[in-house]
């Protein structure tokens, strides 16, 4: 597919902490995504009690309000600042600890249980570490991920799927010749190519 002057840009974990850091954060939404409440019973397809991803979940308002329902959530991101701010805004109590099957990496978890984050690259993880999902709220992942690496992000997504899992996946369209990214463009046809 053509991405334009897209295809060989790279993002590094350090400029997304940095970001964070800097309090360059535009794409955090303070209100939840709208998109998320309109195809909300898409996403859960009547059921309860879902365990849900949110792959680079920076401080999204959403995993609380999903937790809240009666879901259980995970979250993977660079930005430790992030997960911070995340449990200090929603007012939660967490702990941390250490994830022994990855160097360095963390896990803040909310004291209820029912959000669980993961400190660390997302190319950490694994259905071994995380376990398998049923849902998926891609809002800003797939849009992030360096174009170079979109085929590893999307199988390590797949590989986190239970059999019935719902993905929903939110991206941007625009001229990539006109805009460096991120977020990047990703053509339907290259999601199609990606998730089948």
């Amino acid at each position: 597919s053509d991405i334009g002057s897209q295809k060989d840009r790279v993002v590094t974990e350090e400029e997304w902490r940095q970001k964070w850091e800097m309090g360059n954060t535009r794409f955090h939404k303070e209100q939840g995504h709208p998109l998320l409440l309109k195809y909300l019973d898409v996403l859960l397809t009547g059921r309860s009690g879902l365990r849900i991803f949110f792959p680079l979940c920076g401080k999204a308002v959403e995993m609380k309000w999903l937790a809240d329902m009666g879901h259980s959530v995970v979250g993977a991101e660079v930005s430790e600042q992030a997960l911070k701010e995340f449990f200090a805004e929603q007012n939660l109590p967490y702990c941390e600890e250490p994830v022994p099957e990855i160097s360095g990496a963390k896990k803040l978890q909310s004291t209820s249980g029912n959000i669980s984050l993961y400190c660390c690259s997302i190319y950490d993880l694994s259905s071994s570490i995380v376990g398998k999902f049923d849902g998926f709220w891609d809002r800003g992942a797939l849009v992030a991920v360096n174009p170079r690496d979109r085929q590893r992000y999307a199988s390590l997504m797949i590989s986190l799927m239970e059999k019935n899992s719902s993905y929903l996946l939110v991206t941007v369209s625009y001229d990539p010749n006109k805009h460096k990214g991120p977020p990047f463009y990703v053509p339907e046809s290259e999601i199609k190519s990606l998730f089948g």
